[in-house]
């Protein structure tokens, strides 16, 4: 297990009252001594204290011991080995303050031209037909795939990527010792043995649906965030009808919309044949949205459609010519 003491010493501080990702993304973006910390904590509660701090981390500490073979290690903001982002965020809350990793942490690196791909939980058999093409694409092109393992689209990402002998990487909203969903635990595995990346902010378990929902939103900022394009297969929106399916859902909306706060690239695949498809709402909803700057790969002529549109990926030193995306 890889992890320093200035880790332990971020995810101990992170557990007292008052003090989250923007506070610790303010306070702690170097080494300091916990005595330190400590004091800087009692700004926010009053109650902390040097002993209350070092219990809470022997816990903590217990708690990453009991993970073992599922993670390799744990990097907090100040570590050397932390991945860098693609934009510089003012919202500093919404910046990762500690991630728990098992693979390849550096898929992460701004050196690599990552795509994240996300959609529907229930896509069509075309849909599955159109993304696979497109994971193809970038693959081929030197990509590296991002996604959030959930059932649907984001596994079809992963899976493409894994058949093409690609390495890909799956953000959780679960610890990487109870992969969700479960059903997906064999592919989590296939992804570290084939030199891929898991990565996740959580070290337990949620307590209630609350917590569990909260944490797939958290997710999907950081889908976001690790990209320098971030692709739509297909996604109800948030006001969507299916006479299909009762419960539409549209999670990807929220990376989708995280993307264009981040001012990271986004595209959506999108044909006319699925002009009256639901699933295709958050699709068409991004494309009216963006408009003529509007990034819409169509499945059966992705370079013709990807022409001249991503000459300003979000990256800090892969431009697309060195990628062979022939742009």
């Amino acid at each position: 297990m890889k992890i320093t003491d200035h880790a332990l010493n971020v995810l101990t501080a992170r557990t007292f009252k008052g003090i989250g990702d923007a506070w610790i993304n303010t306070n702690i973006t170097s080494q300091l001594p916990f005595e330190v910390i400590v004091d800087l904590i009692k700004n926010k509660d009053a109650q902390a204290s040097e002993e209350a701090f070092l219990k809470m981390k022997n816990r903590l500490t217990a708690l990453i011991e009991g993970l073992g073979n599922s993670c390799d290690g744990v990097v907090a903001i100040g570590d050397d080995k932390f991945p860098k982002l693609r934009r510089n965020l003012k919202k500093k809350g919404d910046l990762p303050s500690f991630l728990f990793y098992k693979g390849d942490l550096d898929l992460l690196s701004t050196d690599n031209l990552n795509v994240t791909v996300i959609g529907v939980l229930n896509p069509d058999k075309s849909t599955e037909a159109d993304e696979n093409k497109v994971v193809e694409y970038f693959v081929n092109n030197n990509a590296t795939i991002l996604s959030g393992l959930a059932n649907g689209c984001d596994s079809i990402a992963h899976r493409k990527a894994l058949a093409l002998n690609a390495k890909t990487v799956a953000i959780l909203p679960s610890p990487l010792n109870n992969i969700l969903p479960a059903q997906n635990t064999a592919l989590a595995h296939q992804i570290v043995e084939e030199q891929g990346l898991l990565i996740t902010e959580y070290l337990t378990s949620p307590t209630n649906f609350r917590d569990q929902a909260g944490r797939y939103v958290r997710r999907d900022r950081l889908q976001a965030l690790f990209s320098d394009l971030v692709v739509l297969s297909s996604s109800y929106d948030s006001d969507s009808i299916d006479p299909n399916n009762p419960k539409p859902d549209s999670g990807a909306r929220h990376a989708m919309a995280k993307a264009k706060e981040y001012e990271i690239s986004r595209a959506v695949i999108y044909n006319e044949i699925y002009h009256s498809n639901p699933k295709y709402d958050l699709n068409r909803s991004i494309i009216q949205e963006d408009g003529p700057k509007a990034i819409i790969i169509d499945p059966d002529n992705i370079a013709g459609s990807l022409k001249d549109k991503l000459d300003n990926l979000n990256t800090n030193s892969v431009i697309p010519e060195q990628v062979g995306l022939g742009l």
